[in-house]
């Protein structure tokens, strides 16, 4: 048999599935960017307004490390500094993502084995699945560059972008083909694709933060190469090679495990476990911790390691005082210069933790995942009781964020405080900017978890939820928002602390918040049924 019979039909079925998802993904991820040049038009109507700005972003790594290099002052170049890093990563997430959701997952709960058992090749559910996410990639590029050229920006660089972020898809595509082979689990093979897409954001970073013996590192990320494509810049359009070549590459990986292995089964199988179990798995929280410790090792360490690359770019933020005596005078006024480091950390320390709400995101859902995989039952016909299950996972959305954040921003303040020579005060004035997000994540968490408990079927809601808080926070202002519409993500209440007096009001209205929708979630999942 033909292993790609039946691969149209099962395209068709997975589009009818994810036809209201990918939509939404594909309309935002596409319209952001035209509203962000919209707006510079605005907000910048003169070369001599975009000229000062492009300045600005040229004499700070540290700005350059958070959202890219700025390769011109035109609405175009502006546009793609504002927004391509955080367009790129986000259809990376989702390419991945949706590649796990139909390959692994499906092999996981059983359906890909029925599948199996009609007319279906052997490969057709990986090339339908490919097929549905490059071509969202396709429409999200054609969208991008048919919307930016109707705003009035060239279409050359139009074009430009829009390949690019095609050409984004289809490499994370590729890396999600791959994960989804590796393992038996669809959380483990989401794990390996999502630490893939963080470390290469990673090195794109590391890349772009202004130490010179360092730029070549962008060639080795896919998400850096957004940026060396340089639409509205001169575009290097050899570029769209890389991200063919590699997701040939990857696609071609990924077909050959798939052809080695049994169905349901991963390229490393897990090993067995010891004929008697430990003592701490006598206890819920143990169980817990057992299937969360790889997590919370991996998230707590790559978070880690970005807060120390934040901090040791924050001192290249003073450079940006270096010929400009207006600016200077007026953060005398302010504070000095540590106010515009101060300012720094907020912005940065807050990307930490809306990834760190990602990790909690991912924590609470497991309770999900559990009831699916059917091993929830098995565990509740014991004498554990429901919520007490239930809290053991609940316990490491809520308290690992404390432990990612604390040490991500005493890295970070540490950091810093080696190049300025005062690592004590550095480092507590870091820790602090870093914590006063904790009620924020708390509030992602506790809408998760209301989610798990009063809508099962909608939990992937929060996500949805939590990239409304990424656009808001990281675009809102540019594009003008209305200010209640930035009020509908918890991140916009957290304190602006160190860089202004901590308020300790709406901390205080985030952790009731937090509290009554964790409250809810736990009530509902208590009456309603398991797997319902």
């Amino acid at each position: 048999m033909n292993t790609l019979v039946g691969t149209g039909r099962l395209t068709r079925f997975i589009l009818r599935r994810e036809r209201a998802r990918l939509s939404a993904w594909v309309g935002v991820l596409a319209l952001v960017p035209v509203a962000t040049a919209s707006a510079f038009m605005t907000l910048y109507p003169d070369e001599v307004s975009r000229q000062a700005l492009a300045n600005t972003v040229a004499s700070s790594p540290a700005l350059t490390a958070l959202l890219g290099p700025l390769h011109s002052s035109s609405i175009g170049g502006l546009t793609v500094w504002r927004s391509a890093t955080i367009a790129a990563f986000l259809v990376a997430i989702l390419a991945i993502l949706t590649l796990v959701r139909h390959t692994r997952e499906e092999e996981e709960t059983g359906r890909r084995e029925l599948l199996g058992s009609t007319v279906m090749g052997r490969h057709a559910p990986l090339a339908a699945a490919l097929l549905v996410m490059m071509g969202a990639g396709v429409v999200l590029g054609a969208m991008l560059s048919l919307g930016l050229i109707m705003v009035g920006l060239p279409a050359a660089g139009s074009v430009a972008f829009g390949l690019a972020l095609a050409g984004t898809s289809f490499v994370f595509a590729g890396v999600g083909a791959v994960a989804a082979q590796l393992t038996e689990g669809a959380g483990a093979a989401r794990g390996i694709g999502v630490g893939v897409a963080g470390g290469l954001f990673l090195i794109r970073m590391i890349a772009d933060s202004g130490v010179g013996e360092f730029d070549w590192l962008s060639w080795l990320s896919p998400i850096g190469w957004v940026s060396q494509m340089r639409p509205f810049a001169g575009e290097v359009w050899w570029v769209l090679a890389f991200w063919l070549a590699l997701a040939a590459v990857l696609v071609g990986v990924a077909a050959v495990i798939a052809d080695r292995r049994d169905v349901g089964a991963g390229a490393f199988r897990p090993r067995p476990g010891p004929s008697t179990a430990g003592r701490g798995l006598g206890s819920a929280l143990g169980l817990a911790w057992r299937i969360h410790r790889g997590s919370v090792l991996g998230w707590t360490f790559g978070l880690a390691i970005l807060g120390a690359v934040y901090g040791a770019t924050a001192d290249s933020v003073g450079d940006m005082l270096d010929g400009n005596p207006q600016l200077a005078e007026i953060l005398e006024q302010l504070g000095g210069e540590q106010s515009l480091v101060d300012g720094f950390f907020v912005a940065a320390l807050g990307i930490i933790a809306l990834i760190t709400a990602a990790y909690g995101i991912r924590a609470v859902l497991r309770i999900r995942v559990e009831e699916e995989a059917l091993r929830a039952e098995p565990v509740l016909a014991t004498s554990t009781p429901r919520l007490e299950w239930a809290t053991s996972h609940l316990f490491f959305g809520v308290m690992t964020p404390v432990l990612i954040l604390s040490i991500a921003g005493s890295l970070a303040g540490a950091a810093y405080g080696a190049i300025t020579g005062d690592v004590g005060e550095q480092t507590a004035r870091a820790l602090s900017a870093a914590l006063v997000h904790v009620p924020a994540v708390w509030v992602v968490v506790g809408v998760t978890m209301a989610l798990v408990g009063l809508a099962p079927h909608r939990t992937g809601l929060s996500w949805g939820f939590l990239n409304a808080c990424l656009i808001l926070g990281q675009l809102g202002r540019i594009l003008q928002f209305p200010q209640w519409s930035l009020n509908l993500s918890p991140f916009t209440h957290v304190p602006q602390f160190p860089a202004e007096k901590l308020d300790l009001l709406p901390l205080v209205a985030l952790l009731v918040v937090a509290a009554v929708l964790v409250a809810a979630g736990l009530a509902g999942f208590r009456r309603r049924d398991i797997r319902n």
